[in-house]
């Protein structure tokens, strides 16, 4: 899945990876997991199969992270409500079509890349670069019934507890850790889980089942099943010689094939010579290119604004200016527009025109967390923290990222406020771009002032000659400075020596030895605590 990454989310260089727990550790989850697991009845396949996920979970799972997921990857395509009311009709139908209850819905992301995707308990979205390439609501059908069976089926559940055994992690960590996503080390908290969630790669078997039953479904709709057939027609013409882009959407999570079309065409000949496709049935295409036309019509300014941002991320501003501009020409109402518009010229640092595109934006949009973001950090460089706080605040409800949960946590900071800095530093140190990278300085600094024995670990141990020593050891990547430690010697006549002992610097990850006074008899108690600590440099 692709999009595109804007001023203030790090482009990752590699997949936000869980760390790999022991394999003792790895054993003991998966074995409890079985024990606490239950077999249920597949409701589309009838077979039996073991759950460590309940249905009820998945709808929790679904719910939680629908919102999230959406805005990583677009957001609702605000502009065309009507386009979003058909497709949740078309879907509904399919989903009623399956016979099986969820809580189901569809909504049309803002996003040009041809994608489509579910979540456990029926939450589907598709992008608008998808629908533009399709050509009739048999197709619009297929793609959904397609998504509807992946619910249904609870494909997405199964592949998180394939994760649980192969990893032996919790059912979230599993799923980050399945697939690379270009949002992942931008993401923080719960956002990570739905960029997972959403980059599934599902098995062949998983497809096989997809197909079939989506197909099935769509004569059972009453539309005609032939729209399986040339919607993996169309997937495997526009897979060839696609930009990368492409084939990072659909087609990564959902390879079209040859072999896949074949399928299909003879599940088609199968209901036919089952008598099972209605004379009637319906493709639909006027009713879709009715319904498709705002967004059609848009479409040459949309192509515009993917040329701009491209533009941008390679540093061509003057011609990211020119092909934005040519799209807010044709299309003045579109949100998206004017955020990139704001994007370029938070590039080039005007700070008053990216807050006045950013506004503007969010006076078509203000249910998406990039315009606000976007004018945060605007905000800050031209008002200052305390401004542009209320907006970084909403953009983390909508979607949290390291960029402004970071800067939230020094904007607590700056106010005195180190317990809610901490909070803010301590969830935006998750992401591996540059902002969580600042955010894990700042924490361990407001932190190692708070409890330097975290940091700093210390302990007397004594010589081949009996002598006490105290070794001080920086458990930390950053040098430190001003250690100090209270030391406490008992000896064998029951005299205590209470002292404290420090070093002036301490290097990152290293360790050193202070002599401690020794007296003739034996040591018989010792005890040590670090009192502070500070970062060198500060």
């Amino acid at each position: 899945m692709s999009t595109l990454a804007h001023p203030f989310v790090s482009r990752p260089r590699s997949a936000a990876t869980a760390r790999r727990p022991s394999l003792r550790l790895a054993i003991s989850v998966a074995l409890c997991a079985l024990a606490l697991a239950g077999c249920v009845t597949n409701p589309v396949t009838g077979r039996s199969e073991l759950a460590l996920i309940t249905p009820a979970q998945e709808i929790r799972i679904g719910e939680q992270n629908y919102v999230p997921a959406q805005q990583s990857q677009g957001g609702q395509l605000a502009s065309d409500p009507e386009l979003t009311a058909y497709v949740n009709e078309v879907g509904q139908r399919m989903a009623r079509t399956s016979g099986v209850e969820l809580p189901y819905e569809f909504v049309v992301l803002n996003n040009s890349v041809p994608n489509a995707w579910a979540m456990p308990g029926g939450k589907i979205a598709i992008n608008r670069g998808l629908l533009t390439e399709l050509d009739n609501e048999a197709e619009l059908a297929a793609v959904l019934g397609h998504e509807v069976t992946h619910s249904a089926a609870r494909h997405g559940a199964k592949a998180m507890q394939r994760g649980i055994f192969l990893q032996g992690a919790l059912v979230t960590t599993a799923v980050i850790s399945q697939r690379k996503t270009e949002y992942a080390n931008a993401l923080v908290g719960a956002a990570q889980v739905a960029a997972g969630l959403i980059s599934t790669k599902y098995g062949r078997d998983a497809e096989r089942e997809s197909d079939l039953y989506g197909t099935r479904w769509l004569a059972d709709a009453g539309y005609d099943p032939m729209a399986a057939v040339t919607l993996q027609e169309t997937f495997v013409r526009l897979s060839k010689g696609r930009p990368t882009d492409w084939l990072s959407g659909l087609f990564a999570s959902h390879p079209p094939s040859a072999e896949r079309v074949e399928n299909n065409r003879r599940q088609v000949e199968e209901l036919r010579a089952q008598g099972l496709i209605r004379p009637d049935a319906e493709l639909g295409g006027e009713r879709y290119q009715a319904a498709l036309a705002r967004t059609r019509a848009r479409l040459p300014a949309y192509k515009a604004q993917d040329e701009a941002r491209k533009a941008l991320a390679d540093k061509d501003v003057d011609g990211a200016v020119a092909a934005i501009t040519r799209a807010l020409r044709a299309a003045p109402g579109e949100a998206s527009f004017h955020g990139t518009r704001g994007d370029i010229r938070y590039q080039q640092q005007r700070w008053d025109d990216a807050v006045t595109n950013y506004t503007r934006a969010i006076e078509r949009d203000d249910a998406y967390y990039h315009y606000y973001l976007g004018r945060g950090m605007a905000t800050l460089k031209r008002s200052g923290r305390d401004a542009a706080r209320s907006d970084l605040e909403r953009s983390v409800r909508l979607l949290p990222t390291a960029t402004a949960t970071n800067e939230l946590g020094k904007i607590a900071e700056a106010a005195g406020n180190r317990d809610l800095a901490l909070r803010y530093y301590e969830s935006a140190a998750g992401s591996q771009s540059a902002a969580g990278a600042e955010a894990r300085g700042r924490f361990l600094v407001l932190d190692l002032a708070r409890r330097p024995g975290e940091y700093v670990k210390t302990q007397v141990r004594l010589t081949e000659q009996g002598a006490p020593v105290l070794l001080i050891a920086n458990a930390t990547d950053m040098a430190l400075r001003d250690v100090v430690v209270d030391v406490e010697l008992t000896w064998e006549s029951g005299q205590v020596d209470r002292l404290q002992r420090g070093l002036r610097a301490l290097s990152a990850r290293g360790q050193m030895s202070v002599r401690l006074p020794q007296r003739e008899m034996r040591l018989a108690r010792q005890a040590s605590r670090v009192v502070r600590a500070a970062p060198a440099g500060r």
